[in-house]
């Protein structure tokens, strides 16, 4: 009897075993043994994201950054149009800026959902909500904004991936200045309409650029795609129910019997489990906002700093032409100041990772999240600063120059803010790094779309030095918190059972 034969008698049924990037591919003791040096060069396509090339690492980050400073810009151009619109439909102040705080709500709403099926389905699906309402553009537009972070934490490793973030925090804020100074020129020049019409084009563009040049992200859509390609060639590329040929033991020892082998995703949920886990994803970030202190502290950070960003869409040209007389698309351009706020705190946050080490603290555990603070707790008291300077300087008296400048240092705090809570929430939560990103997007958009309604009224009564200190003095107070979690942040992870779970599987 021949060897073959003995282990074809020996053989149980099938074995199921998981898939990795690593996992060697064993040679079939009959079938398709001809062609199996091609089959091993095309498996090989099948690899991590971390291990794409810099090039095309660099095509992702850059295509994708660029979608956040038009989604930013979407949230922000709107503003500029508000007298216009007001002429048109003759509503009030208060009615027309509704348009920020729908298009918010959008903004915060659409990652609850987007970013869990993401981490099920993989990123690019995910990419194609985009409406024309301010509702559903803020939806589409927080694809961009929410998944971006995903998408770098799926193809850099924490060690590699400050300077991807910094430039993407730095795109929506930039963006947010961008809107307005754009805008506003054009609602000068042309009409209103424009300014929507212009987006509609570049999103166009963009989404085209998306689909045709971002590949997929996820990890683990990649090892489905693997599964089901050595399934498909173990099985002679047949159509008839799943039956794997015989195989030899993956070191091709003939000692070891052979086993009817089919790969599969370790975690791969069954299609009768596959409700009960969508349902689990969609809750995630509302279970991590409301159970995870980490979350909740930096949801709340990260809200007042947007807020603050969205207070200034509705104040910054109102005190301009009241206080200096300036006309609207001058009073739009200081958001210039915005824009070089957003470049240098990109640049200074590129930069500041490189020397990390050199600081008088340990920083013998590089894997540690907490790092990523060390910085901001300085960088992010340049918020309240900007405020006090912003608020205190409004007067006649004052060079136009100062609060323009105040505009810009209050922004590069907001950069710090920004940049910390992305890199540390993709640190800590890893694998569900978009879903802990979500929800403090929800808190970010949801509070930051508010407060623009109040702006005028809590300007008018305060005036602006005390309205911009009032701001000032929760910046203050918020920024304590980083400063705790350098100390204490290992503590409060190890009584997390997500941290603990995640940091269980690496």
């Amino acid at each position: 009897m021949s060897t073959t034969s003995t282990l074809n008698d020996q053989h149980q049924g099938v074995v199921r075993l998981p898939v990795d990037f690593d996992t060697p591919l064993p040679i079939p003791l009959k079938g398709r043994t001809a062609d199996y040096e091609n089959f091993v060069s095309a498996a090989a396509k099948f690899r991590s994201p971390y291990d794409f090339s810099p090039m095309r690492k660099n095509i992702i980050v850059c295509i994708s950054c660029l979608a956040t400073i038009f989604a930013s810009f979407a949230a922000s151009a709107y503003a500029p149009c508000k007298e216009q619109l007001i002429e048109k439909w003759d509503l009030s102040a208060v009615t027309i800026l509704t348009g920020i705080s729908v298009f918010t709500a959008g903004f915060a709403l659409g990652p609850m959902a987007l970013a869990p099926l993401s981490e099920l389905k993989g990123r690019k699906p995910v990419f194609a909500p985009l409406g024309s309402s301010r509702f559903w553009a803020g939806v589409g537009g927080s694809t961009y904004s929410t998944l971006v972070g995903g998408i770098i934490s799926d193809i850099y490793r924490p060690s590699e991936r400050n300077t991807a973030m910094a430039i993407f925090s730095g795109g929506a804020l930039f963006g947010i200045g961008f809107g307005p100074l754009i805008s506003g020129f054009i609602v000068d020049h042309t009409s209103w309409t424009w300014v929507f019409w212009i987006q509609v084009i570049v999103n166009a563009v963009l989404i085209a650029v998306f689909i045709l040049v971002v590949p997929e992200t996820r990890e683990s859509v990649w090892l489905a795609r693997k599964a089901k390609y050595l399934n498909r060639w173990y099985q002679g590329g047949q159509d008839s129910e799943p039956t794997p040929v015989e195989l030899n033991s993956v070191d091709g020892s003939p000692s070891v019997k052979a086993r009817r082998v089919q790969w599969y995703v370790d975690g791969e949920v069954s299609a009768e489990n596959m409700l009960a886990l969508i349902t689990t994803s969609l809750l995630r970030p509302f279970q991590l906002l409301f159970t995870e202190p980490v979350v909740f502290f930096f949801s709340a950070w990260a809200a007042f700093s947007w807020s603050v960003l969205y207070i200034m869409l509705a104040a910054v040209p109102t005190m301009f032409t009241e206080v200096y007389g300036f006309s609207l698309s001058m009073a739009d351009a200081t958001f210039t100041s915005a824009c070089i706020g957003s470049i240098l705190a990109t640049l200074a946050g590129i930069y500041q990772e490189q020397h990390i080490y050199l600081l008088p603290v340990d920083t013998s555990d590089t894997s540690s999240p907490e790092r990523r603070l060390y910085f901001s707790c300085v960088e992010s008291l340049l918020l309240p600063v900007g405020l006090f300077m912003f608020g205190w300087s409004a007067t006649a008296s004052v060079h136009w120059i100062v609060p323009t400048i105040a505009i810009g240092i209050a922004t590069a705090g907001i950069f710090s803010v920004y940049l910390a809570v992305f890199n540390y929430l993709a640190d800590t939560y890893s694998t569900y790094a978009s879903s802990a990103i979500a929800a403090q997007s929800f808190c970010r958009n949801a509070i930051g779309g508010v407060l623009p309604l109040v702006t005028n009224q809590m300007y008018s009564s305060l005036r602006y030095g005390p309205g911009s200190s009032l701001l000032g003095g929760i910046g203050l107070l918020l920024s304590i918190g980083p400063w705790v979690l350098v100390f204490y942040g290992p503590h409060i992870r190890s009584r997390s059972r997500v941290a603990r779970l995640l940091e269980a599987k690496t």
